[in-house]
């Protein structure tokens, strides 16, 4: 082998290892984060599969189910869709517009006691925006947001 074959042989095999080694890393990071979206029937059925992994549980939050302790900060309620029902405890303040009746995403992990635990919640709603009219008062909106 001369030089020139050598110095090629030697740049593929550098080629060969960079590129295995951005595999390794992008599919080492990818598994790491990715989150999947579960309806509560999903996620109950995935039963032991479902405790610890990252998740983004979607339902409508049951009626009679949110208690608020304003003090540690601490929500809890329940996620439903027409077959199951899941508890969630979150930590922080919830949206202003989080409420019984509303369809909500929450972020977080299963815990073998049966509970989802979260920090994130998001409220799902409209992206549909209405100009009031004319001659509405903000107290007639405020109670059109509150039906919602």
């Amino acid at each position: 082998m001369n030089q020139e074959n050598q110095r090629r042989f030697f740049m593929m095999v550098a080629l060969m290892v960079c590129v295995g080694a951005i595999g390794t890393i992008a599919s080492g990071s990818l598994g790491k984060n990715i989150v999947y979206y579960l309806t509560p029937s999903e996620l109950v059925a995935k039963g032991d599969d479902a405790i610890g992994a990252n998740i983004r549980l979607a339902g409508v939050v049951v009626a009679d189910s949110k208690e608020w302790n304003e003090e540690s900060r601490e929500l809890t309620f329940e996620v439903s869709d027409p077959e199951s029902t899941v508890k969630v405890y979150n930590i922080g303040a919830p949206p202003q517009m989080f409420r019984e009746g509303i369809g909500v995403v929450v972020e977080g992990t299963m815990d073998r006691d049966g509970v989802f635990r979260s920090e994130k919640l998001m409220v799902k709603h409209s992206n549909e925006y209405k100009a009031p009219e004319d001659g509405v008062a903000a107290e007639e909106l405020y109670r059109t947001v509150e039906k919602l």
